[in-house]
């Protein structure tokens, strides 16, 4: 299909994480499928000492993590990029090992991640109190973004699926506020994460609430669809693009080389919707 952007899903997994199925090249074909021009592979960062290790490749697998993705390389059609990227978690006092770990390949992106659901981040910071949990895990997305690591901060309230019940957006408005203005301040991106429909809390992740904050903040916006299986490739980005609009954001980003290349909202969507009608 012609056009002067590439349009890529820029969030997606191996089988070295624990947790998902698919050979890249599976992973490669459903987005030539979608429309789009590449992917981004994002596979769970290892961790020392065994830090979470149930859910994703340990040290020893990283080199077989990079050989795998150049296998989806290989099976990728003329013109389909597929690129090397990370999804690395955030914790504070691991930096050193991810610095030293973002230097060990030609990635083109590092996305970030608090996930509050890991067992050992739960066990550091969660006291009984949910909304001061809410609050920590706001003060840590921020300081993720403060410490250069990172290109993108994935699915940033995630924290809202620790207690469905307990998440009210407009409640924690000044603490969102605040870690906004310390990220917009970076100028890393933030991951608009269409899995978080399937979710116990299901809304995209950020919900229209937070993405409008955002865009008042200037803070860009990367398009992912976390995916854990190859069906899920650019999953619900036709309704993320619209949701985008509406809350007044006009393109989105892709990473190359660790630099951001904006795409069209407008084109993005023109593009999906004609490989939408090929199917059809």
């Amino acid at each position: 299909m012609p056009g002067d952007f590439l349009l890529f899903d820029s969030h997606m997994h191996t089988p070295l994480c624990k947790h998902a199925s698919g050979h890249p090249s599976e992973y490669v074909a459903a987005g030539q499928a979608a429309g789009l021009d590449g992917i981004i592979f994002t596979c769970h960062s290892p961790m020392p000492n065994r830090w979470s290790h149930a859910v994703r490749m340990s040290p020893e697998e990283f080199d077989t993590y990079v050989a795998l993705v150049d296998e989806g390389r290989a099976s990728a059609p003329a013109g389909f990029q597929v690129r090397l990227g990370l999804e690395s978690d955030f914790f504070p006092g691991m930096e050193p090992w991810l610095k030293e770990l973002h230097d060990r390949a030609p990635f083109h992106y590092i996305l970030g991640s608090v996930h509050w659901h890991v067992p050992e981040y739960r066990d550091a910071f969660w006291h009984g109190d949910i909304h001061a949990f809410q609050r920590q895990y706001f003060a840590h997305l921020a300081e993720s973004a403060e410490t250069g690591l990172f290109d993108a901060l994935a699915h940033p309230d995630l924290v809202k699926n620790a207690d469905p019940s307990a998440w009210n957006v407009e409640r924690l408005e000044e603490v969102i506020a605040q870690a906004l203005d310390r990220i917009a301040a970076t100028g890393v991106a933030m991951e608009l994460n269409t899995s978080g429909v399937n979710k116990i809390y299901p809304e995209i992740n950020p919900g229209p609430f937070m993405l409008s904050m955002m865009r008042e903040r200037g803070i860009p916006v990367v398009l992912g669809s976390d995916s854990h299986n190859p069906s899920r490739v650019a999953d619900g980005f036709l309704s993320a693009l619209d949701v985008l609009e509406t809350a007044g954001f006009t393109d989105i980003q892709v990473f190359a080389n660790r630099r951001p290349e904006p795409v069209p909202i407008h084109a993005a969507r023109d593009r999906l919707r004609l490989a939408e009608s090929y199917v059809g």
